[in-house]
Protein backbone atom coordinates (compact mmCIF):
# COMPACT_ATOMS: atom_id res chain seq x y z
CA UNK A 1 0.00 0.00 0.00
CA UNK A 2 2.81 2.40 0.85
CA UNK A 3 4.50 1.64 -2.47
CA UNK A 4 1.27 2.36 -4.40
CA UNK A 5 0.78 5.66 -2.56
CA UNK A 6 4.38 6.56 -3.29
CA UNK A 7 3.91 5.85 -7.04
CA UNK A 8 0.69 7.90 -7.21
CA UNK A 9 2.34 10.86 -5.43
CA UNK A 10 5.35 10.61 -7.71
CA UNK A 11 3.15 10.71 -10.84
CA UNK A 12 1.24 13.70 -9.45
CA UNK A 13 4.48 15.51 -8.70
CA UNK A 14 5.76 14.92 -12.24
CA UNK A 15 2.50 16.20 -13.72
CA UNK A 16 2.55 19.33 -11.59
CA UNK A 17 6.20 19.94 -12.41
CA UNK A 18 5.50 19.59 -16.15
CA UNK A 19 2.62 22.09 -15.92
CA UNK A 20 4.80 24.58 -14.03
CA UNK A 21 7.55 24.34 -16.65
CA UNK A 22 5.03 24.90 -19.46
CA UNK A 23 3.45 27.83 -17.61
CA UNK A 24 6.80 29.55 -17.07
CA UNK A 25 7.97 28.87 -20.62
CA UNK A 26 4.93 30.32 -22.42
CA UNK A 27 4.51 33.87 -21.15
CA UNK A 28 1.74 36.01 -22.65
CA UNK A 29 2.69 38.42 -25.45
CA UNK A 30 0.87 41.29 -23.72
CA UNK A 31 3.51 41.29 -20.99
CA UNK A 32 6.23 41.55 -23.63
CA UNK A 33 4.47 44.48 -25.33
CA UNK A 34 4.04 46.24 -22.02
CA UNK A 35 7.78 46.01 -21.50
CA UNK A 36 8.50 47.36 -25.00
CA UNK A 37 6.12 50.30 -24.61
CA UNK A 38 7.40 51.09 -21.11
CA UNK A 39 11.01 50.96 -22.28
CA UNK A 40 10.23 53.27 -25.19
CA UNK A 41 8.49 55.77 -22.90
CA UNK A 42 11.45 55.72 -20.49
CA UNK A 43 14.01 56.13 -23.27
CA UNK A 44 12.10 58.99 -24.91
CA UNK A 45 11.67 60.70 -21.52
CA UNK A 46 15.44 60.49 -21.04
CA UNK A 47 16.29 61.35 -24.65
CA UNK A 48 18.30 58.13 -24.76
CA UNK A 49 18.97 57.74 -28.48
CA UNK A 50 21.47 54.90 -28.00
CA UNK A 51 18.88 52.67 -26.31
CA UNK A 52 16.14 53.59 -28.77
CA UNK A 53 18.47 52.92 -31.73
CA UNK A 54 19.27 49.43 -30.41
CA UNK A 55 15.75 48.47 -31.50
CA UNK A 56 16.01 50.04 -34.97
CA UNK A 57 15.74 47.74 -37.98
CA UNK A 58 18.67 47.91 -40.43
CA UNK A 59 16.66 50.52 -42.37
CA UNK A 60 13.99 52.65 -40.77
CA UNK A 61 11.43 55.11 -42.07
CA UNK A 62 11.95 58.23 -39.99
CA UNK A 63 9.48 61.10 -40.03
CA UNK A 64 10.39 64.01 -37.77
CA UNK A 65 8.02 66.97 -38.15
CA UNK A 66 8.43 67.69 -41.89
CA UNK A 67 11.58 65.66 -42.58
CA UNK A 68 10.80 62.20 -43.99
CA UNK A 69 13.05 59.55 -45.49
CA UNK A 70 14.36 56.01 -45.08
CA UNK A 71 17.67 55.86 -43.22
CA UNK A 72 20.09 53.24 -42.01
CA UNK A 73 20.37 52.64 -38.27
CA UNK A 74 23.33 55.01 -37.70
CA UNK A 75 21.81 57.87 -39.72
CA UNK A 76 18.46 57.54 -37.94
CA UNK A 77 20.18 57.54 -34.55
CA UNK A 78 22.04 60.77 -35.39
CA UNK A 79 18.86 62.49 -36.65
CA UNK A 80 16.99 61.47 -33.50
CA UNK A 81 19.92 62.71 -31.38
CA UNK A 82 19.75 66.08 -33.16
CA UNK A 83 16.01 66.24 -32.48
CA UNK A 84 16.60 65.69 -28.75
CA UNK A 85 19.36 68.35 -28.70
CA UNK A 86 16.90 70.88 -30.16
CA UNK A 87 13.97 69.58 -28.07
CA UNK A 88 15.18 68.33 -24.67
CA UNK A 89 12.47 65.99 -23.34
CA UNK A 90 10.70 66.54 -20.02
CA UNK A 91 8.03 63.87 -20.05
CA UNK A 92 6.85 60.92 -22.14
CA UNK A 93 3.74 58.88 -21.52
CA UNK A 94 2.00 56.05 -23.33
CA UNK A 95 -1.18 57.09 -25.13
CA UNK A 96 -1.89 53.80 -26.87
CA UNK A 97 -0.31 50.43 -27.53
CA UNK A 98 -1.41 47.76 -29.97
CA UNK A 99 -0.31 44.19 -29.32
CA UNK A 100 -2.98 41.87 -30.71
CA UNK A 101 -0.79 40.70 -33.62
CA UNK A 102 2.14 38.45 -32.60
CA UNK A 103 4.35 39.91 -35.38
CA UNK A 104 3.48 43.61 -35.08
CA UNK A 105 3.50 46.24 -32.33
CA UNK A 106 2.43 49.87 -32.32
CA UNK A 107 3.11 52.33 -29.52
CA UNK A 108 1.97 55.95 -29.42
CA UNK A 109 3.57 58.31 -26.92
CA UNK A 110 2.90 61.87 -25.82
CA UNK A 111 6.28 63.62 -25.62
CA UNK A 112 6.61 66.93 -23.81
CA UNK A 113 9.79 68.92 -24.35
CA UNK A 114 10.93 72.23 -22.90
CA UNK A 115 9.25 74.16 -25.69
CA UNK A 116 6.67 71.95 -27.43
CA UNK A 117 4.49 68.85 -27.27
CA UNK A 118 4.83 66.00 -29.75
CA UNK A 119 3.07 62.78 -30.65
CA UNK A 120 5.45 59.86 -31.25
CA UNK A 121 4.28 56.82 -33.19
CA UNK A 122 6.53 53.76 -33.18
CA UNK A 123 5.86 50.82 -35.50
CA UNK A 124 7.67 47.56 -34.74
CA UNK A 125 7.81 44.29 -36.64
CA UNK A 126 9.05 40.98 -35.34
CA UNK A 127 12.35 39.80 -36.74
CA UNK A 128 13.77 36.55 -35.39
CA UNK A 129 12.80 36.67 -31.70
CA UNK A 130 12.68 40.42 -31.14
CA UNK A 131 10.71 43.43 -32.29
CA UNK A 132 12.53 46.01 -34.41
CA UNK A 133 11.44 49.57 -35.04
CA UNK A 134 10.66 49.95 -38.74
CA UNK A 135 8.97 53.36 -38.57
CA UNK A 136 9.36 56.24 -36.14
CA UNK A 137 7.13 59.30 -36.53
CA UNK A 138 7.41 62.46 -34.42
CA UNK A 139 4.72 65.06 -35.10
CA UNK A 140 3.84 68.29 -33.39
CA UNK A 141 0.77 67.89 -31.24
CA UNK A 142 -2.27 69.62 -32.70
Amino acid sequence: MAVTLFLVLRMMFKSILALMVMFLHFQPQEAVQGDIADELATNFRQGNTKEIAKSFASSIELIIIDQEDVYNRAQAEQILKDFFLKNPPNKASIIHKLSNNPNYRLTILALTTKTEKFRVTVTMKKSSNSFQITELRIEQER
